[in-house]
């Protein structure tokens, strides 16, 4: 017997500068106990969606929408006996007590200027009894590991942090239905764990439903109970369980652009390569692929087809330059660079004793680094470690309080700011941060407006290849998460600047987009440009940097070539843990070969070597 929440019923919503609905035509339910991934391409209109579920679309956000979206009585036992309201003739205030809302951007919904204050607002505007509201907003900040910083202000937590508070806020309204717009986005591995323990939990005790818009698949799809997808033309195309819908339609999936768990990525690779994993969909999970190859042997030659070395499976980027460094050889921690008697390329960019100090509390440094010329340098850490900080410093966006940035050994705070700029593209981790005009094509032609004759010509070629085109007189805070995020990219790169740092590049993008952008960046990186970017997804830093950066505490715990980090235990001992694939594999014993490999490029090239046409024997 299910305890209904909310029922959508042919739901369209066209927004003013809109050409056709986002989405268009959509109809589900979600009842207690229920966690529903929401699915889809950038802009198909995820997001808008979720907004329309409690009334912000259309009575707060203006839009032309059609269709309905009820809300069930929460005294209602089951199908059979519930009474619906239309959420549009309850208002936004009464349908808040019903869906709860967590946003894309947290900045967005934090109102107060202390953390225990954001969390009772809700309540306190819902007129509960002070007791009640002061339990409600002690148990949320416990439950989001927040509790401590009930007395800080919102401004001094991390954008993770931030986005935590915006999560406990949401579970203090007492609402049965929460919709949460990428939730873990701005989040480090083991603080995505914690959330999802607690999201899980909910499900569990059948207390709560979830509407969950995600692109980080590996953690969302230990709660998720049904999958819904919705097209590039924002209609819903498949909904089932979360076997049903990747183990059936992964076609589908894959021309729609959406991601892909880390596990039923590398089985694709495996099975292609000719292993027999056994009957059924392929696993969706880490600890499913590791009981599937326990029980599997290394392909003979009968088992293979010609074929042995073609997949069908597109990674996130092309092969690193970089092989992951055998377990028993590496270091137990790799320290940042220093001198050696060996030869070393110049510093493109150099910190000496770097640090920052904000409120009275130190969030980066003392920090000392050497970046070079033509690497690609992932900087990672858990929320707070200091990782914008550094960014925001490398690029001369913040100036350096103590210590010194050198850029090809100028100073850069001894640089006109122009002159920089031209020379450093920077990417904010918010993309709102960096918009100034009131379309997508002004916002491009205001980075080159300084006189260019070809302007024209290269704000067309950016909106092309970064998929804006057909956005190109929109307001850029009207733009999905996505499309945001790749705006603000185009516009860093439209000086040609030759080191570009970026904060998040991947945030809110599916998988299509990012695997564009990724490739952009190797190119940039082929042709000589040197990257640095922060990011939570320790997957991506296998498959596209060089080297890596461990942040923790403000403090530079390791800095080497990334196969040598991933294996030498400092991410664990950071708290970190390891990447999605080399966490899953770790576990292999039936094939210790496997054990080691890092990333999909490292996966294939290993599956070809250890083909009974190189190998002999068995594993």
């Amino acid at each position: 017997m299910t305890c209904p929440l909310l029922r959508v019923e042919h739901l369209s919503v066209t927004h003013f500068d809109a050409a056709a609905p986002r989405p268009d035509d959509v109809s589900f339910t979600i009842s207690r106990g229920e966690a529903v991934l929401l699915l889809g391409p950038s802009g198909c209109g995820k997001s808008t969606l979720a907004r329309a579920l409690n009334g912000l679309i259309p009575q707060s956000l203006g839009a032309d929408m059609t269709g309905q979206v009820l809300l069930a009585d929460e005294r209602a036992g089951d199908e059979d006996t519930v009474e619906w309201s239309d959420v549009a003739e309850l208002g936004v205030a009464a349908a808040s007590q019903h869906v709860a809302m967590v946003f894309q951007d947290a900045d967005a919904q934090i109102v107060t200027g202390q953390v225990f204050d954001e969390v009772a607002f809700g309540p306190e505007n819902l007129r509960l009894p002070v007791e009640e509201i002061e339990a409600r907003v002690e148990a949320s900040l416990a439950q989001l590991g927040l509790w401590a910083r009930r007395d800080d202000s919102p401004e001094v937590l991390s954008g993770g942090g931030r986005q935590r508070l915006a999560i406990a806020s949401a579970l203090a309204m007492g609402s049965r239905l929460l919709v949460l717009d990428e939730p873990t986005a701005n989040l480090d591995q083991a603080a995505k764990h914690a959330i999802y323990l607690a999201l899980g939990e909910l499900v569990r005790e059948g207390t709560h439903g979830l509407l969950l818009i995600e692109h980080d698949l590996d953690e969302a799809l230990t709660i998720a109970t049904r999958v819904i997808v919705l097209d590039s033309a924002g209609r819903l195309v498949l909904d089932g369980t979360p076997r049903e819908v990747f183990g059936q339609h992964a076609g589908t999936l894959r021309e729609l652009g959406v991601w892909f768990p880390v596990a039923h990525e590398a089985a694709a690779l495996i099975a292609d390569s000719g292993w027999n994993l056994g009957e059924g969909p392929l696993p969706l999970l880490g600890r499913e692929l590791v009981q599937r190859l326990e029980h599997t042997r290394r392909p003979s030659p009968a088992d293979l087809g010609s074929s042995l070395q073609q997949t069908s499976v597109t990674t996130r980027a092309e092969p690193a330059a970089h092989s992951p460094a055998p377990p028993e050889t590496s270091p137990k921690f790799v320290t940042p660079p220093e001198g050696t008697g060996a030869q070393r390329p110049a510093s493109r960019l150099e910190v000496r004793e770097l640090t920052v100090i904000r409120g009275g509390t130190r969030v980066l440094g003392p920090a000392s680094l050497s970046i070079h010329p033509g690497t690609i340098t992932a900087a990672v850490g858990h929320n707070g470690a200091g990782k914008s900080t550094l960014l925001q410093a490398l690029a001369g966006v913040r100036r350096v309080p103590r210590g010194r940035v050198l850029l090809d050994g100028q100073d850069i705070s001894q640089m006109r700011a122009g002159a920089l700029r031209a020379r450093v593209g920077y990417v904010f981790q918010n993309p709102e941060h960096q918009f100034l005009t009131h379309t997508v094509r002004d916002e491009l032609a205001f980075e080159i407006g300084r006189g260019r004759a070809d302007a024209r010509g290269r704000v067309d070629e950016m909106l092309e290849r970064f998929g804006l085109a057909e956005h190109a007189d929109r307001h850029p805070f009207l733009l999905s998460g996505g499309q945001k995020r790749r705006l603000t990219v185009a516009a860093a790169l439209l000086d040609g600047a030759d080191v570009l740092v970026l904060d998040e590049p991947t945030f809110g993008q599916d998988k299509a987009r990012a695997d564009e952008l990724i490739a952009l960046l190797r190119e940039l990186h082929g042709e000589g440009a040197t990257l640095v970017l922060a990011t939570h997804d320790l997957q991506l830093v296998t498959e596209l940097a060089t080297h890596l950066l461990v942040l923790e505490g403000g403090t530079v715990a390791a800095h080497g070539e990334v196969g040598d980090v991933v294996s030498s235990g400092v991410l664990e001992a950071a708290g970190l843990g390891l990447p999605p694939l080399a966490r899953a594999l770790a576990e292999v014993r039936s094939h210790p070969w496997l054990r080691g490999i890092t990333s999909m490029s490292s996966l294939q090239a290993e599956l070809a070597r250890q083909s009974p046409s190189t190998v002999s024997g068995a594993s």
